[in-house]
């Protein structure tokens, strides 16, 4: 029971110290230092000062510019070092403040006339990205329809492909689809004309799987998979799906990845609860997609599989690049709409990524659901680890590798373990939920201090469905079938409606004394069955008393403040229900 108690104390000191965790990120680049002198400082004073710094350091202080005078604001060249001995020096009585005046550089903003109608690119902060690469020296194969080299391609690079339906080098477009696709990875940027593109300094690789009407076989798909791993391809791009496994397909994406080929698939449009084929193969990167809102689309798949969520598309604002159109065979700008539009947002990130060197895809998927927007309520994992953030993925991606502080600040953020450690990030809260298991152990050891009593297994597991559930179990997926049977055995009593209705709303009825004093009444005679009803009194104690505090929502209260009252309560109903029902046992 110790080392019970030291871990929920350590674990309390962790949440508190991440969540007070300031200033240890790097905060910017700067060469000279901002120092502001308090307005009732005389002037006289403020040049007595500024002397004594010339003197004690060598170095000229002066307005920052003819507006400053009025606020006192003077600007100094000095690093990091300096402006801690300015902090500490006997000026510090006479300033407001003292800090780096940091540089800041113009965001790039393409010349394109039309890249004020790409929110798409906005949404992901495709901006911050360009500041650190453009996907130089990368190539991403497009497995599609084929791609054209239409206006808005031409300053863009092509590799060699070929056209597997067909069986000829020539793998032009005939349909559209992937032109468009190839246009969100590597539209031709800056070149006053059209539309931008992610990774605009990245080649294209045309391969053809799919004919004019928009089908293909999994062979083809297969085969173009192997060519792109064989002629260099660093990217793979595969806005295309279907219902199915295949073996031939497993195996060609099995061989691409051994040769550090990041696989990107579409999730799919059937609004089903798991990613289609080739997106739901473990070694491929499944996409969702989301609205210009940031909200998962209608048509997009869910669940199994999804790994990211990326702009595809709505009615309300789709996905413009420059493709042909079918019926002409002449270029045309279209919006488009679906998974299709979202994988290769993706596509043309991880362009970006491996453009600072980084090869193998366990490291690029990495990268990418670390640096996603997490998302937290979300337990039918619409969005996988989070919403796509090019200018996050790439930052972390040059800053050289994930580091350890990088960790944790993401687990700060985001409230729960690297997404390795669960199945599927993005679904269970770790903190609270090991706060409600020790705190039920911490109530049960406070008891047996003055009711001696045995830890069974019955008890056990009263505390631990009580408190916390087997939380673990929530971001377990299963390729077709339904996730809710692990979000039921996931979730403590309290919770178990939630589990259903996919909402952070606690029920009344099972958020009370209801629950534990039934369970009381009905096993009180059996000591087995005693021992599993204090124990799940006691953990519904736990769970309540967290709720009190964190995600306090009770369906049906007017307000938090009520919510955290009859949370409260109850929480202290539960607990004196075991003590009198000790008590009046001598034990359990």
């Amino acid at each position: 029971m110790k080392k019970l108690l030291f871990l929920g104390l350590f674990i309390i000191g962790l949440w508190i110290a991440l969540h007070n965790f300031k200033g240890l990120a790097n905060q910017g680049e700067f060469d000279s230092i901002v120092i502001n002198f308090r307005e009732d400082v005389p002037t006289s004073v403020i040049s007595k000062q500024l002397g004594v710094i010339t003197k004690q350091y060598g170095k000229t202080v002066s307005l920052n510019s003819i507006f400053s005078a009025d606020e006192h604001i003077y600007t100094v060249s000095g690093d990091k070092t300096f402006l801690n001995l300015i902090k500490q020096s006997s000026i510090k009585k006479y300033i407001e403040y003292s800090e780096p005046n940091y540089i800041y550089n113009a965001l790039e903003v393409p010349n394109d006339p039309d890249y004020s109608k790409q929110w798409n690119l906005h949404s992901i902060h495709v901006e911050k990205a360009w500041e650190n690469s453009k996907g130089e020296g990368i190539t991403v194969a497009v497995i599609d329809t084929g791609v054209s080299r239409i206006p808005d391609l031409r300053q863009t690079e092509f590799v060699e492909g070929y056209d597997f339906v067909n069986d000829h080098t020539d793998a032009s477009d005939d349909n559209g689809h992937g032109t468009h696709i190839a246009g969100t990875i590597a539209q031709s940027t800056n070149n006053k004309y059209g539309v931008a593109g992610i990774a605009y300094h990245a080649k294209i690789m045309p391969l053809k799987v799919l004919a004019d009407e928009g089908g293909g076989t999994v062979a083809d798909i297969a085969e173009a998979i192997r060519f792109a791993a064989d002629h260099n391809a660093d990217v793979i791009n595969l806005s295309l799906g279907g219902g199915g496994e295949s073996q031939i397909m497993k195996d060609a994406i099995d061989y691409a990845y051994l040769k550090d080929v990041v696989i990107i698939a579409a999730a799919g449009n059937s609004n089903q609860n798991a990613a289609s084929y080739p997106a739901r193969y473990p070694k491929v990167i499944s996409v969702s997609a989301l609205n210009a809102a940031g909200q998962k689309t209608t048509y997009s798949n869910y669940g199994a599989g999804i790994d990211i969520s990326a702009p595809g598309g709505s009615e309300e604002g789709k996905i413009i690049q420059e493709t042909i159109d079918p019926q002409t065979g002449e270029s045309i700008f279209v919006g488009f709409q679906g998974t299709s539009m979202a994988a290769p947002h993706v596509a043309g990130v991880a362009a970006l990524i491996k453009a600072s060197g980084i090869k193998e895809p366990s490291k690029v998927l990495a990268i990418l659901k670390q640096s996603s927007r997490n998302v937290q309520e979300d337990p039918f994992n619409h969005y996988g680890a989070g919403q796509l953030d090019a200018g996050e993925a790439v930052t972390l991606a040059f800053k050289g590798q994930i580091t350890f502080r990088d960790f944790f600040r993401w687990m700060r953020d985001n409230g729960h373990l690297d997404p390795r450690f669960w199945i599927d990030d993005g679904v269970v809260v770790l903190v609270p939920k090991l706060l409600m298991l020790v705190g039920s152990y911490l109530l049960a050891w406070f008891l047996k201090v003055y009711f001696p009593f045995t830890w069974t297994v019955p008890l056990n597991l009263g505390l631990i469905l009580g408190s916390s559930g087997l939380f673990f179990l929530q971001g377990i997926y299963i390729f077709d079938l339904p996730q809710w049977p692990f979000r039921v055995m996931g979730s403590s009593i309290p919770e178990l409606a939630n589990s259903i209705r996919g909402t952070s709303l606690l029920n009344p009825f099972l958020a009370s004394i209801l629950v534990p004093f039934t369970l009381i009444v009905l096993l009180l005679s059996y000591e087995p069955g005693k021992l599993f009803a204090s124990g799940i009194s006691l953990g519904v104690a736990s769970c309540l008393t967290v709720h009190a505090f964190m995600n306090t929502a009770v369906l049906g209260m007017p307000s938090v403040d009520i919510s955290r009252i009859f949370l409260g309560v109850n929480a202290i109903l539960c607990f004196g229900l075991i003590w009198l029902t000790i008590k009046k046992n001598k034990a359990v």
